[in-house]
């Protein structure tokens, strides 16, 4: 579904983002592993290149930086003469984020809203433009539940964790981030659009999971792996006229 595509995806070394990138390889795409991390990165990349040769690059990306979304467009770009889509996929926070909301400090909301949703927002310039001279281009952007429900606090009662109020903030704007990027360039050959996952199972408390898992269908909290129809889906051209629209994968938790 994706031959010949050359897709990005940041965070490309995390839990969703090394599941998207080995999709995209599979599915015939060539994918740039692009991470904070350097060598995170170059283990995805590898990891993919055993089973799909030549079909994964790992590229180091700061999201908040624009000399470095710039530097790797331009790199993309004279090494393999156009890139088809960019997955904003990270999830940079600084060290006091996920606390509870009487004790979230505002330099915090602050520095935690600018870090992800002004990453988002930093790469989505940035590869839109090129994607206007281009000609084409695909931006999705992972949102979340989240973003279009109220949190459901009382999943997290006797645990430790917390629906914090930064991630409320930041993935509603992703959803209306998306919908500003589609109306804004829907004439230029760029589509826009937001995928928003359920909760993924990464080893949260037993009693998170039984609250969770009762709120929604038959398999409950989903694992990263089944993110990846949805996003292969979005960025192929069987989606080639979608742009704007935010696809829901939860098992039902947010009905």
């Amino acid at each position: 579904m994706l031959n010949g595509k050359v897709i990005v995806v940041t965070g490309g070394a995390g839990l969703l983002g090394r599941q998207f990138c080995s999709a995209i390889a599979e599915h015939g795409g060539l994918v740039v592993v692009a991470d904070r991390d350097s060598a995170a990165a170059e283990s995805v990349a590898a990891d993919i290149s055993v089973r799909h040769p030549g079909l994964a690059v790992p590229e180091v990306l700061d999201i908040t930086s624009k000399t470095s979304v710039a530097d790797l467009i331009a790199r993309l770009q004279q090494r393999h003469g156009h890139v088809d889509a960019v997955v904003n996929n990270a999830y940079p926070r600084n060290r006091n984020y996920g606390r509870r909301f009487e004790d979230v400090q505002y330099e915090d909301f602050c520095e935690n809203v600018g870090l992800h949703l002004g990453g988002y927002f930093l790469v989505s310039q940035q590869f839109a433009l090129f994607f206007k001279q281009q000609g084409w281009g695909n931006i999705v952007n992972m949102s979340s539940i989240y973003g279009s429900i109220a949190p459901r606090f009382d999943v997290y009662e006797g645990t430790t964790m917390t629906m914090p109020v930064e991630y409320a903030g930041i993935k509603a704007a992703v959803v209306h981030l998306t919908l500003y990027l589609a109306q804004y360039f829907k004439r230029d050959g760029i589509r826009a659009n937001c995928l928003s996952p359920g909760g993924i199972f990464d080893n949260q408390a037993e009693s998170f999971v039984q609250r969770y898992n009762s709120k929604a269908g038959k398999k409950g909290m989903l694992d990263a792996a089944d993110m990846v129809g949805a996003l292969v889906f979005l960025l192929s051209d069987a989606s080639k006229h979608m742009t704007g629209q935010n696809l829901i994968v939860d098992d039902g938790f947010s009905l």
